[in-house]
């Protein structure tokens, strides 16, 4: 009987240590694939404490390609009434820009333009605003400039309203994270962004249908959690898109990629950094901080840079913890459990709810 009843519990043992070791192994392995974002920079940023979740060279300086234009939306918003009308001048007619364009002489609102700039990411219609604003794209980018000072952000610089590319002109994953936690402040901004169509109609009877260019607003799996966000491409920025969505318990997460290289990855992508979120948030892993080896003259448009990945025991106790602000200067992969805090942030960007 004793041998009989040894035999069970032995076999009982070996079944269920093999169940949950091969549970394990599989929850590791998805918590991995997660962890692997191919574009060149990332970060999810949780809104109520702007704390990171996660981060891939949080603080390279990237050309910002069209996610430029919520800048250019808050200084619109700052300076002219919505009901303004504007004139599309030749300058802005003859700017590189994607269909339907914008014909010189045209006369819109400025709410128009901004559901053209911001839903349909057009260039002419950037323009356009910028020109009403201040006269000229130069002297908005000082507009421009000077906003963002005033929100505390270090390692951004505009040089026009489009994110056309332009030398001295880029952002970090990190600070445009920012750039659209300020700009869902602005209520017809959060409410542009989340809208997937709109019908506008210029002033001499044009009527123009124009789509959003994130596609995250109709994708099955996430269209109830997306408030919206803006894409970008550019030669050297690649696929770019900051994104916020609602995780569960009402927690709001900001989701920046810059660099990625189709722009099928900025869908997948953006949905495992929400997926990793939540599970930091609910706290079953913790922040991942990722450091590359970059290409310089990735930017000058040559081929992505490969790189070597280096593993760490993220539990070894005599780690140190990573410090974002050695983040970049590394040649290698360095992947860390951080408890180290972002940057410090202008008392601008103290904590305020954001309606969801």
């Amino acid at each position: 009987m004793k041998k009989i009843f040894y035999f069970l519990y032995s076999f009982l043992f070996f079944f269920l240590f093999t169940f949950f070791n091969t549970n394990l192994k599989g929850y590791t392995s998805e918590i991995s694939d997660l962890e692997e974002i191919n574009a060149i920079s990332a970060v999810a940023l949780d809104v109520s404490t702007v704390k990171i979740l996660y981060a891939k060279n949080p603080h390279l300086k990237i050309p910002p390609a069209s996610t430029v234009k919520l800048v250019t939306a808050m200084v619109v918003l700052d300076k002219l009434p919505l009901d303004q009308k504007v004139i599309i001048s030749k300058n802005a007619s003859q700017v590189s820009s994607v269909a339907p364009k914008l014909m010189e002489g045209e006369v819109y609102t400025v709410l128009d333009l901004l559901y053209f700039m911001l839903l349909k990411s057009s260039n002419q219609a950037a323009v356009a605003l910028a020109e009403a604003v201040a006269g000229s794209e130069e002297n908005f980018a000082y507009l421009m400039n000077k906003k963002i000072k005033s929100l505390g952000l270090k390692d951004s610089h505009f040089v026009n309203s489009s994110g056309l590319p332009a030398s001295n002109q880029y952002t970090t994953a990190y600070e445009l994270s920012l750039i659209l936690y300020e700009a869902l402040k602005y209520p017809l901004i959060k409410e542009i962004i989340n809208t997937p169509v709109k019908i506008i109609t210029s002033q001499q009877g044009r009527t123009l249908v124009i789509k959003n260019t994130n596609n995250l607003l109709e994708d099955q799996e996430v269209k109830n959690i997306i408030i919206g966000g803006k894409t970008g491409y550019t030669q050297s920025s690649r696929h770019c898109l900051v994104n916020t969505a609602v995780l569960e318990n009402n927690r709001l997460v900001i989701t920046s990629i810059l660099g990625a290289p189709t722009r099928e990855s900025l869908w997948e992508e953006t949905k495992k950094l929400l997926k990793f979120s939540q599970l930091v948030l609910e706290k079953k892993v913790t922040p991942v901080i990722i450091n590359t080896a970059i290409n310089t003259h990735l930017w000058a448009g040559k081929k992505t840079v490969s790189y070597k990945k280096i593993k760490f025991n993220l539990n070894n106790p005599r780690k140190k913890s990573a410090n974002f602000k050695n983040v970049n200067k590394s040649k290698k992969i360095l992947v860390y459990k951080s408890n180290s805090k972002p940057k410090k942030v202008s008392k601008n960007l103290k904590i305020s709810k954001i309606k969801s």
